[in-house]
Parts: C-alpha cells; structure tokens; sequence
C-alpha cells in the first residue's frame, strides 16, 4: 500500500532524528547556550525506530531510510540501529537505502564500522574551508576532524558522499567557489543549501539568503555547468561540469521551493510525526509505541497525519508560521 497524500504526492522517504543533541552550535541552527536536552526517557529506543521504520518499509514501501538529529554519531552505539535497519526488506526483498546526515566530526572515528553495519550513503555538513570562519559558524573548532572524516569515509568505501553548505549572505557566501573546487577535487558532490528559517536564535531574515539562482551564476562563471534533468522528488536541483568533473546541486528551499514533488516524512527523536519540516502539527507514535498501541493503530496514525500533508511551507508568504522547533529538535 503506497502512502498518498491529498495532493498526489507518494512517499517514500522517513528522515529518522536519532538525537536533538549536537556537539556543535551551528549559528544558523542554534544557541551558542540554553539549550534544553530531551532526557533520554523521552528519546525512542532503537527497537521503536525499528519498529516504526519496519511498518514504514514492508507496508507502505518507504525505501529510504535517513539518520539524522542533532548530530546522529552521538548516539551511543549507532552501528547497532543501522544494522537493524539495513535487516528490513521491502515487497520485492530489496533493502531500503540507508543514509546518515552529519557534521563529521567523529566520522574518522567510525566510517568504517557504520559501512560495514549497511550504512549506503553518507551527507557531511561543511560550510566553510576556513578555519576562522569555521569556528565562527559552528563555535567548535573541528574543521580539520571534519576534513579528516570526509576522507575516512572515502577510505571505508562510500562512492557518493555529499557535502552539504548552507549559505548565508555576509557570513561564507564568499566561498562558494572554493566549496566548488574543493568538490571537483576531491570527488564530493557539494550541495549549497539555501539558508532557511529554522534557527533557534531567530536571526534568520530574507535578505541573508543567497538563493540558487546567484549561486550558479557564481559557479559557472569560472567552471561552466549544464543542467542534470528531472530532479523529481529530490530536494537539489544539479548541474555537470561541462569539463566533466563532477556535479554539484543547489538546495532552493526559499526562492524556489521543491513542495509540489516532496516525498518525505519526519520521525523526531521524541517520537513526533510529521510530514514536513516546516510542519506546525506533529502525530505522538511515541505514545502508542509505548501505551499497547498495536502495528495497526500505529499505521493508522501515520495514514491519517499523511492525510493531513500541506501543499507547501509558504516560506515566501505572508502568512508563514515558523515551527515552534529548532532544525535541531526537529532532525535535519
């Protein structure tokens, strides 16, 4: 049975927030202090995100699978839930991609272990190649671990690792060029994120966003892009290097948003369901996981809050309401 929304849409993707704790204070994303931590009784266990990603996978055929949080490696023994998650089997015996979303810090620690657990794909964060400005943007001084991560990972065998850079205007959209080189040369797709409004501090405002279409034009003016069709349900749009080395793809969440062809679906780490990042209303599976709910009510609950998707977020609108959450309570 395929999940469908009111307006069409079939979804096929679960992003899974293993955490809200992070061992960065992204700017865009957090408080440099204040932060209120879950307690870990009211953090699912492994064998709940199981259980919901299982019922999500072999009913629905969601076949993919992505760990996000905070950030997904400080949950202790992370390699166990990406074993239990790669056992899954869709109707046709497939197993679901598995992916995980991080800032890299620890990744040369463990790039081995999560590939042999059945970790597929791996998306490391990095907005700046600068040291100062680095430590600027995260308040954590780790941009060489994280350099070290991203080539750990290549190591342990991950053919496609992305690299993720939100820009924002004033703060590193002067290295847009250097994230692109820093691709090409390394055999990374980087995706540039347009900056969104899901900050803690509530500094966003529109005209710190550098949206997709200077991006490009920054790009191509010194290595020349053609563009990769049909996105479909992927959150980038992506170009080829003409010179063949590589691609790189622009998230356009603010001037040009993906809405009408989204196919995912959020589980926070508290156990919410929602059906977009930008979401106002969340469905509790933690309490049915944890009150004799049965597979059925639980399927029942994530049809009906799919039901309930909107059209789009209306980042662009007058009557857009931000979420009463963080990027990092909701999992990136």
């Amino acid at each position: 049975m395929d999940l469908i929304d009111q307006h069409g849409r079939v979804v096929r993707d679960l992003r899974i927030s293993v955490t809200d704790r992070c061992n960065f204070r992204c700017t865009y994303c957090m408080p440099a202090e204040g932060m209120t931590w879950l307690d870990r009784s009211e953090v699912l266990t492994f064998e709940e995100i199981e259980r919901v990603s299982r019922l999500c996978v072999e009913r629905f055929g969601i076949n993919s699978l992505r760990l996000t949080g905070g950030e997904p490696t400080v949950r202790a023994h992370l390699p166990r839930l990406i074993t239990q998650l790669a056992a899954l089997r869709l109707a046709d015996g497939s197993k679901p991609d598995i992916a995980l979303t991080t800032n890299g810090a620890t990744l040369r620690n463990i790039a081995g272990e999560l590939r042999d657990a059945g970790l597929d794909r791996i998306n490391v964060s990095l907005d700046s190649l600068r040291a100062d400005r680095f430590l600027a943007m995260t308040r954590r001084d780790e941009l060489d671990n994280v350099l070290a991560g991203i080539a750990e990972a290549k190591e342990a065998g991950f053919s496609l690792i992305k690299v993720n850079a939100v820009v924002e205007r004033g703060a590193n959209d002067d290295e847009i060029l250097d994230m692109a080189r820093y691709g090409r040369d390394n055999g990374l797709e980087v995706r540039f994120i347009e900056f969104m409004p899901l900050d803690a501090s509530n500094i966003w405002e529109r005209n710190k966003v550098v949206t997709q279409d200077e991006i490009v034009s920054v790009i191509s003016a010194e290595f020349p892009l053609e563009i990769v069709p049909a996105r479909g349900a992927a959150p980038a749009d992506r170009w080829r290097y003409v010179d063949g080395k590589g691609t790189v793809g622009v998230i356009p969440s603010v001037s040009k948003p993906f809405c009408a062809d989204c196919d995912r679906v959020r589980l926070t780490s508290d156990g919410q369901f929602r059906t977009c990042l930008f979401a106002t209303d969340e469905f509790d599976i933690r309490a049915l996981l944890r009150n004799g709910g049965t597979d059925d009510d639980i399927a029942n609950l994530i049809v009906h809050a799919v039901g309930t998707k909107w059209a789009g977020h209306q980042i662009n609108q007058v009557n857009f309401i931000r979420p009463n959450r963080s990027m990092s309570q909701i999992g990136g």
